[in-house]
Parts: C-alpha cells; sequence; structure tokens
C-alpha cells in the first residue's frame, strides 16, 4: 500500500462507508488493512477475500472471477491496488458488480505511475477514460473517477512516479531540500479512483 492510495481513498471513498454497513475488501494488505484502520469503525462487517491463503481472510483461495459470495450481499465492494493484477478484468468488475447489492458501491484504487510490479502478474495501467469504457456494459454507474496524486503537496512540479515512501533516502533528502530551491520537479505517486454505484 502506498500513501497516495491512501490519501484518495481518505479522501474520496471514506465518505461511501457508513456505519453498520458490510464490505468485502478484495486483497487486503494487513489485518486490519490499511482502509479498515482508515475507516476505524468497529460497525462495519469487514470482509476480505484474495486468490492467497493467508492471514485471517474471510474468503480464501477465492476463484479470480468467481467468488464464494451470493448475489447482492455487500453494500460496498472495495479493491485497491488489485485491478493491475487481475488479466481480464472486464470478466472481473461483473463479478465485483454481482456481489454488490443494488444501490451499494464499489470502490476502486489502481496505480498509474508504479513500476511493473508482479504479483503474480502485472497486466493493466487505467485512466478515468478507461474506467469510463471498462464499467460501461455494467450496471455500475460512475459517480466519480479521477486520476490524481496528493502526495508532497507545495512543490511547483511534479512528475509521475514511484510513491515517496518508495525512494531511498537519499532522494526523498533531494527531494525535500534542494528541490524546491532548484525548482526541480519531485516524482511522486499518480492513481485512478473510481467510485461507481450499482443501479
Amino acid at each position: 500500500m502506498h500513501l497516495n492510495s491512501e490519501l484518495l481513498f481518505a479522501k474520496y471513498g471514506r465518505k461511501f462507508i457508513g456505519s453498520g454497513i458490510r464490505l468485502l475488501e478484495i486483497g487486503p494488505d494487513a489485518f486490519p488493512s490499511t482502509y479498515a484502520r482508515l475507516v476505524n469503525d468497529e460497525t462495519v462487517s469487514w470482509d476480505t477475500l484474495d486468490m492467497g491463503d493467508y492471514g485471517n481472510l474471510t474468503y480464501a483461495k477465492a476463484g479470480e472471477y468467481s467468488f464464494p459470495i451470493p448475489n447482492d450481499s455487500y453494500d460496498v465492494v472495495l479493491a485497491g491496488q488489485v485491478l493491475e493484477h487481475v488479466k481480464k478484468i472486464w470478466v472481473w468488475v461483473r463479478e465485483l458488480e454481482r456481489v454488490c447489492k443494488k444501490g451499494g458501491y464499489v470502490i476502486l484504487i489502481n496505480p498509474v505511475s508504479a513500476p511493473f510490479h508482479q504479483a503474480p502478474v502485472d497486466c493493466w495501467r487505467v485512466y478515468p477514460e478507461g474506467m469510463r469504457a471498462l464499467l460501461e456494459d455494467t450496471n455500475l454507474r460512475i459517480i466519480d473517477t479521477r486520476f490524481e496524486s496528493l502526495e508532497a503537496p507545495g512543490y511547483r512540479k511534479y512528475v509521475p512516479g514511484v510513491s515517496a515512501g518508495g525512494h531511498s533516502k537519499k532522494r526523498w533528502l533531494f527531494y525535500r531540500f534542494a528541490a524546491p530551491l532548484l525548482r526541480f520537479p519531485v516524482e511522486r505517486s499518480y492513481d485512478t479512483i473510481t467510485i461507481a454505484q450499482k443501479e
């Protein structure tokens, strides 16, 4: 999990998670996950799913395109830093739609500027127009989709790259102290966040 993903979720996605709801997180990074810690609401029934078998997953060894979950089960389906690792994203989003309740939300956060990283595959970088095209033939109506970075505020110039936490200490010090004086562009992570509602 990188900082920009957390910041985008806190700014745009968090408000769609109300108290007492059922939420399914796909591919959590920890137990509780970073997103669950950001929400910090014990009344949310926070289930987790992954293809692997690790930690305290609610659904372990789940099929990539077929979840062991009844239709219309969750108020919110959340997947951060997952989409890029799914080969057939057009099939996968149909499964997210299926397990989401009518009127519920699907929240997707995916990296755009992150370097290649297999887990076990790395297939996609998707911008907002790509997300619109991906969800066009589903019953998921996009409320908001944006390509943005909220990392490293206060600098004059930026370039897409890795998250601030991915920099070496030497590079971080350069960005912190020399870049503002030299007006050198600061490298930061860019991601796409998409919030859609099931009609």
